[in-house]
């Protein structure tokens, strides 16, 4: 259990949070990233393999982020009664199997709920990874650890289509999704051999259904913890504004080449790691509320700067203002995580989960909002990112007030 002082586990329980650790829980939380990128290139072969059109095929990205939703929230409460180790091996295992299933589905119907089934069990892993890291940690201690895990997940995005890219040279996009399979069969091996159980029994929730009721309850009554919640997930729709109309607004309003515009995307993925990293030593001197609030600040001057360079139609000042934007989510995921978990950690499973699910259901609608502001234009990415921030800020310094800065 943490030390009330420093917030890190005691003596006896650091040496099961080294390196290997450190990795294991990022690629758990990488799962989302890998699952929703990393077939993205095997579009256009997909629809004629498939006889389906663009929209179909796009339709197995929602069900995926639906299904990651919804297996965060279903385990994250079995996860607190239970223990950490069960629920993240047969969520891991279960997902190498439906990858396999998504990688021999006959039509787009099939796929589409194959991908549904493997978002949740893809999801098991994300909501249990979080709460393990507030079992070991708290406060600053906790704010830190998530800062590292963005050299994980941080590099996901990225690398997940050049990933898929790289396996469609050796065959179909069948293929992205047996990679998928392997990917995890080894977290399966690796979390089965590495990951400890943090939860101990006395610790764990005896209730059921109504227990959980009763915990989801009490969590959405919290304020402040709903701050963070939203705080969170409203970063995170910028994130996905981003990643949804960056493409289209560098390629087609600007017109860059694909080589540049995979520099850009490296650059913004680069600079989230780099904050994250930078977070983490800033902890020392300040409270994680306190670099939260002051970094919203910068993250809605850049998306200020976002909009302003979108309505003149000046690249660059895009570019520079997605650079600090982006980056600025390496400091803002971690410390609104670890401060909204830090309030229940008797029920940090059950806290993760609705923090995840909020995030993946705010989230999922950034992308039909880009696509609402019509083409030809940066505009609408710029505006979606602005209002996202500004809300972000809004529920900080309003929700969470009360709570006092660690």
């Amino acid at each position: 259990m943490p030390s009330a002082v420093s917030g890190r586990p005691p003596a006896a329980e650091r040496g099961r949070t080294g390196p290997g650790l450190l990795a294991l829980l990022g690629l758990l939380t990488a799962f989302g990233p890998l699952s929703l990128d990393m077939y993205l290139p095997a579009f256009p072969e997909m629809t004629r393999d498939l006889g389906a059109d663009q929209a179909q095929i796009q339709l197995s990205l929602t069900t995926c982020l639906i299904g990651m939703a919804l297996g965060q929230l279903v385990t994250g409460p079995l996860s607190d009664r239970w223990g950490r180790r069960r629920p993240v091996l047969a969520g891991v295992a279960a997902y190498a199997l439906l990858s396999l299933l998504c990688a021999v589905a006959p039509n787009a119907p099939a796929l589409a709920a194959a991908r549904f089934a493997q978002g949740f069990a893809g999801g098991m892993g994300v909501v249990v990874a979080r709460a393990v890291v507030r079992d070991l940690y708290s406060g600053r201690a906790a704010a830190k650890y998530f800062s590292r895990l963005t050299l994980v997940f941080g590099i996901a995005p990225v690398a997940a289509p050049s990933i898929g890219s790289l396996v469609l040279r050796f065959g179909s996009w069948r293929l992205v999704f047996v990679t998928l399979a392997a990917i995890g069969l080894l977290l399966a091996l690796a979390a089965a051999w590495r990951l400890p159980e943090t939860l101990p029994a006395e610790r764990r929730s005896d209730g059921g259904l109504g227990a959980t009721v009763r915990t989801m309850r009490s969590l959405a009554a919290d304020r402040v913890y709903l701050g963070y919640a939203l705080t969170q997930a409203l970063a995170f729709a910028g994130l996905f504004a981003y990643i949804s109309g960056s493409s289209f607004v560098f390629q087609d309003v600007f017109g860059v080449s694909d080589g540049t515009f995979s520099l850009i995307f490296g650059l913004n993925a680069l600079a989230l790691v780099a904050a994250g990293q930078v977070n983490a030593r800033l902890l020392d001197r300040s409270g994680p509320r306190t670099l939260l609030a002051r970094t919203l600040v910068v993250s809605v001057v850049a998306a200020a700067g976002l909009l302003g360079g979108a309505l003149a139609g000046s690249p660059w000042v895009v570019v520079a203002s997605l650079i600090v934007f982006v980056g600025s989510l390496g400091m803002v995921t971690p410390n609104s995580t670890a401060l909204g978990l830090d309030r229940h950690p008797r029920h940090a499973g059950t806290a993760a989960a609705l923090m995840g699910t909020i995030q993946s259901v705010v989230g999922a609608l950034a992308a039909p909002l880009v696509g609402l502001g019509g083409e030809g234009s940066a505009v609408p990415m710029a505006a979606v990112i602005a209002g996202a921030v500004a809300l972000a800020l809004t529920a900080v310094l309003t929700l969470t007030r009360s709570a006092r800065a660690h």
